[in-house]
């Protein structure tokens, strides 16, 4: 029972810090014994041409301001291509586009799922580079040029930009949880980056190149980390840029963030099965250390290890003596107080920072178990339902 505690709550750690904290004094020692790499300023007449892919669905909120951020976007002219697919949009989603001359607009009364919009989008597409970005989010200027400057590497497949989340100083656990969450994968995948590549890419920026895109099948749940993690599966690197974002406002509460968090969890778990050939360390030992790492256990085991180290922890804790054991309890049991605390005040509109951690933390891993269940009882649909945004001007920084 003690190896067993203590095996769970040692891969609950890792999962959630100690990879982080590895991964960061591998990259101190990287760095070490082989000078960081210089970014380099982007060469104008070098560039690729490139294709900005938008797949709306009823984004009349939003839509707009979207095709004002992307005609503000600083590329060399003509060789940046807009295309907005609407398919499925019943609001005014395709009638706002067809306003603007500059964007080419596909649309289609039926709805079939994103990632059918997407492939019927890529038949459109004769650029080196497709890039992808969500109809809610919004680019920096220099996002672009920032990310098709890393394909002068013949080894780079694709290239991830940073995802950043608006919060205010009153936001509430879902605005504030997401947005702490997001900073750590930012920084997550700024290491494994310099290590070797990113371990897929967020459909709210990224990028690949053309001659490597790969259609995944109708049915799939995360059609953006797919697609990237195939072509890293073919021995390509996914390389994050931080300097290129988009910035999006948080989910509306945290049913939306829930919501959204057990789709990904359902597409998560299809992933890890239809990946199989990254759990083979002799093909690409870096990749799969860094996936298994990553993704596979917090998308498979460590929300059940939590469970598990809670009812290990309490049997320990009745035993006479086990005085160090009782002390861990009373940590488990003092921090599920605070995440249940944080659902009492978030139901009452009461904002306590210090309960904002706890209480996502739960949320995120209450969604995993019930991504799982989702996809195994094949209740999870691959027809787009996207979470309701807090409705907020977002504002892009200008460097």
């Amino acid at each position: 029972m003690t190896i067993i505690f203590w095996l769970s709550l040692f891969i609950v750690f890792y999962t959630f810090a100690g990879y982080g904290i590895f991964l960061y004094f591998l990259i101190r020692i990287k760095r070490y014994l082989k000078e960081k790499p210089v970014k380099r300023s982007a060469d104008y007449t070098t560039l690729p041409t490139v294709a900005l892919v938008v797949a709306a669905y009823n984004e009349e909120h939003f839509i707009e301001q979207k095709i004002a951020n992307c005609l503000q976007l600083k590329y060399p002219e003509g060789k940046l291509k807009l295309l907005f697919i609407t398919d499925g949009s019943t609001d005014n989603t395709a009638e706002i586009i067809r306003r603007y001359p500059q964007v080419q607009l596909l649309h289609s009364a039926e709805r079939a799922g994103k990632i059918a919009a997407v492939h019927r989008a890529m038949t459109y597409v004769n650029t080196e580079i497709v890039i992808f970005t969500d109809a809610n989010t919004f680019l920096n200027p220099e996002a672009i040029t920032f990310i098709c400057r890393h394909y002068t590497n013949r080894f780079v497949g694709a290239v991830a930009g940073e995802k950043r989340v608006q919060i205010n100083e009153n936001a509430d656990a879902s605005a504030a949880g997401e947005g702490f969450y997001w900073k750590y994968e930012s920084a997550l995948k700024k290491w494994d980056s310099e290590l070797y590549s990113v371990v897929g890419a967020a459909g709210e920026l990224f990028s690949v190149r053309r001659s490597l895109y790969q259609d995944v099948p109708a049915d799939t749940i995360l059609d953006d980390f797919m697609i990237s993690m195939l072509i890293a599966e073919k021995g390509y690197r996914i390389v994050y840029e931080p300097e290129a974002y988009a910035i999006e406002t948080a989910s509306e509460n945290v049913s939306e963030e829930l919501k959204r968090k057990i789709r990904i969890a359902a597409g998560g778990m299809q992933s890890i099965i239809r990946l199989k050939s990254l759990f083979n360390p002799f093909k690409n030992p870096v990749l799969s250390f860094q996936y298994i790492s990553h993704r596979v256990l917090r998308w498979t085991v460590t929300p059940f290890l939590l469970i598990l180290v809670f009812i290990l922890n309490a049997v320990m804790a009745l035993k006479p003596g086990e005085t160090f054991y009782q002390l861990i309890f009373v940590g488990q049991i003092f921090f599920y107080l605070l995440a249940i605390l944080g659902f009492i005040m978030e139901k009452r509109q009461i904002r306590i920072k210090v309960l904002f951690i706890p209480y996502y933390f739960c949320v995120m891993n209450y969604a995993v178990l019930m991504g799982i269940i989702r996809y195994f009882a094949k209740k999870q649909s691959s027809i787009w339902e996207k979470a309701q945004r807090k409705q907020e001007t977002v504002v892009t920084a200008e460097r």
